[in-house]
């Protein structure tokens, strides 16, 4: 009998240590790549509600890179238009009509409704592929530039919008 019931603990254990392991998965940063309208390369991007009534998620001044270190968070330019995200953006993204370098200069984060009343565009994403979990040697510019060259990134990568 208890070695039954020692049988399905480890069961149950291993059960839930897997799927930890996938939501941790989830977690991880994932390749990005974009279309906007317009240019917004030097624009910080916040996240709306699903209504995109509201700000919901905004990043603080210190977390914007500037100085030496302005071209760490910002995007990198592919062919075609596309755009290689660094900063997080995501099918509720907008940017707000302050430069990265501007904000960066702030004491604090204006709050959200101040943030929303700055939004340039709430719908700027027009096309946003993901290409899975960033990892090192995965997906260099040069191959991401291949696969929009070869008309292959919407193939290869989950298509989001």
């Amino acid at each position: 009998m208890r070695r039954n019931v020692f049988l399905i603990a480890i069961i149950i254990c291993s059960t839930n240590i897997g799927q930890a392991q996938i939501q941790g998965s989830n977690a991880l940063p994932h390749i990005l790549i974009y279309k906007a309208k317009g240019n917004h390369r030097n624009l910080v991007p916040v996240q709306l509600s699903e209504d995109k009534k509201t700000v919901v998620s905004y990043p603080d001044p210190v977390d914007i890179k500037t100085g030496s270190q302005a071209q760490a968070g910002l995007p990198v330019s592919l062919h075609n238009g596309y755009w290689l995200d660094k900063q997080g953006v995501g099918l509720n993204t907008a940017f707000i009509s302050m430069t990265c370098s501007h904000y960066a200069k702030l004491k604090s984060a204006p709050d959200p409704a101040e943030l929303y009343k700055m939004i340039a565009d709430k719908n700027p994403i027009t096309e946003l592929c993901d290409c899975g979990v960033r990892e090192q040697g995965k997906y260099s510019v040069k191959q991401l530039n291949e696969l929009i060259d070869k008309k292959r990134l919407r193939k290869e990568c989950k298509i989001l919008r």
